[in-house]
This record gives C-alpha cells, structure tokens and sequence, in this order.
C-alpha cells in the first residue's frame, strides 16, 4: 500500500496532465468538422511531436533544478542543418540524420561544459549561447530553402496501416531509447537528487557534475530531434528567430502542465510529453471553435502566464523526493 501511494504521489502531476490532454483532445475531435479520423489524429500528432521534443529536453535540465532557455534555438539550428545535410542517396541521407544529431549533443554538451564549468547560472548561459546557435542557423539559411529526402519525410510524417502516425511511434522509441534508461540510472537518480537537493546530493558523494552534463547534453540531442522532424514536416529549413522563441516558452509551459516542478527534483519527460500535447490540444481548440487566429497567440501568452504561475507557486508540485526517506 506504501510503494502504491508513493507511486502515486510521484506520478501525479504525469497523470494529470495525461487526463488533461484526453479531456482537450476528445473536446477537439469531437468538435472538428471531419470528426475522430486518421487523418485529424495523423495532423494534430505532426504538430504535437515536435513541442514534444523540444519540452521532454526542457524537462531533462529542468529536474536539475536549472533551465535551458537555448532549446528553441537548438531546435531551429538543427533544422537549418538538416535541409543542408539530410539529403540525396540513402547513405547521405542517414550520415546527414547522423550529423545532425551530433550538432544537437554538441550545443547541449557545449550547454552544459558552461554552467559546470563556468559556473554561470543556467539562465544566463543558455540565453547566451542560445544567441551564438541562432546566428550559426542564420548563417546556415539566411532566407528559407534547403530540402530533405522526401520519402523518408513522407514517411515519417505518414501512418502505419492508414491509422497510426509514425512521428508518434518514432516519439515513443525515443522515450524509451532515451529518458526511460536515464531515468533508471545512476546519472538519472543524480539528477533528481540534485534538484531536489544538491547540498543533500553532495553529502551523499553523487555525481553531480556527470549527472548535469549529461541532461545538457541529452536535452541538445532531444531538441536536435525536435529540429530534424520540423525539416520533415516543412520540406525545408528557416532561421525564425520568432518560433525559436516561442518553442523555448511554450516548453516552459509544457513541462509544468506536465507535473515538472521548477524547483526541480520531481516529474519525468513523459508528464512533459502529454503537458506539450495537452498544450497543443489547448491551441486546436482555437480553431475548431473558429476563433479569430489573431486571438491565438493571446490565448497561449494566457495559457503560458498560468501555467509558470502554477509552477512558481508550486501547485503542481509533489513533495520532494528525499522527505520520503527522512
């Protein structure tokens, strides 16, 4: 009965968010003119995938009590990258997915390297080189262009037997490649431990510094990711300084409505997978109701304003993991 209360109470802000985004979601098919199809489901996970991403990295750092304000900047880099690199034959094409995976873990490392090493706070390094990864994407794509191998883009913004979006299989082998082994490792445990105390983590002789790097550098490749499926879904690359921006807030948004408390120390990149598809249900919503699409950014700035305030008033916040053992 212990175990499941514990179980319980840690996973609580990830059921909540998951219950949200059903309510959302059933409220949008349910009210879109084509009603529940493969196809709306195929659209709305396209679109939710890639704050997906972005907000599981956001999350990663976020646990360690820090934030990375770069991750938007990450993500428009590495999708001015991939209309570069990610094209011509099958090989080019996987050592370009290759390269820019790698341009993701390089930003994060670099990220991390910083705010460790340096020992500047995360929100000032991260606007820094955040700055630094956009003028490389500038200068990657002045104007929009560029391409992508079509039939994997084709492919990986398609379904599976006409009904299961492949982004949302794709989303689901990350998650279980990436964050569910981090979770359960030693460098996983780190990084809670050190959001909720690091003073409390240091006593204890825990790898601190690893365990920071290693979400940094985790949280660049998720955000690479998030980049790559954005050239998918766009046939090409751009470097919008205006959605950067806007991926970097909205993950915010999304890891607290996900259950991950700014305080760090508790919730899991899954709460803030289903807190960015719950986020995005929330913006559908917008257009099924046929609302004015000027009232849209409005709305999220509202949504966005609600959901920080929740987080620094820590209402979505379990306790903190070490008093179960005091």
């Amino acid at each position: 009965m212990k175990d499941w209360k514990y179980w319980l109470a840690e996973q609580r802000g990830t059921l909540l968010a998951f219950v949200t985004f059903i309510v959302m979601f059933a409220i949008y098919v349910s009210n879109h003119p084509a009603g529940f199809t493969a196809n709306v489901v195929q659209t709305a996970a396209n679109k939710g995938v890639l704050l997906a991403f972005v907000a599981m990295a956001q999350a990663l750092v976020v646990i360690t009590a820090g934030i990375d304000l770069s991750v938007g900047m990450i993500f428009i880099l590495t999708n001015c990258l991939a209309s570069w690199i990610v094209v011509g034959t099958p090989l080019e094409t996987a050592l370009g997915i290759v390269g820019v995976l790698l341009a993701g873990l390089a930003c994060g490392a670099a990220n991390g390297l910083i705010v460790i090493y340096g020992r500047l706070q995360p929100i000032v390094t991260t606007i820094a080189t955040g700055a630094i990864y956009f003028g490389i994407a500038l200068l990657l794509r002045p104007f929009p262009g560029g391409g992508v191998n079509e039939d994997l883009a084709d492919f990986l913004t398609g379904k599976i037997w006409g009904v299961i979006p492949v982004s949302l299989i794709v989303l689901l082998v990350v998650i279980l490649v990436v964050w569910v082994p981090f979770s359960r490792s030693v460098m996983g445990r780190t990084a809670y431990a050190t959001g909720s105390s690091e003073a409390a983590a240091y006593m204890s002789a825990m790898p601190i510094r690893r365990a920071k790097f290693l979400t940094y550098t985790l949280a660049g490749l998720l955000a690479g990711i998030g980049g790559l499926f954005l050239t998918f879904f766009t046939y090409t690359g751009e470097a919008a300084l205006a959605s950067g921006n806007a991926y970097t807030l909205f993950s915010i948004a999304a890891v607290v409505l996900g259950g991950v408390s700014l305080y760090g120390g508790t919730g899991s990149a899954i709460g803030a997978v289903f807190g960015a598809l719950t986020f995005r249900a929330i913006g559908d919503l917008l257009f099924v109701f046929d609302l004015d699409p000027l009232w849209q950014p409005l709305f999220q700035g509202v949504v966005l304003l609600i959901a920080v305030s929740l987080g620094a008033f820590g209402l979505l916040r379990v306790r903190n993991k070490l008093d179960w053992f005091a």
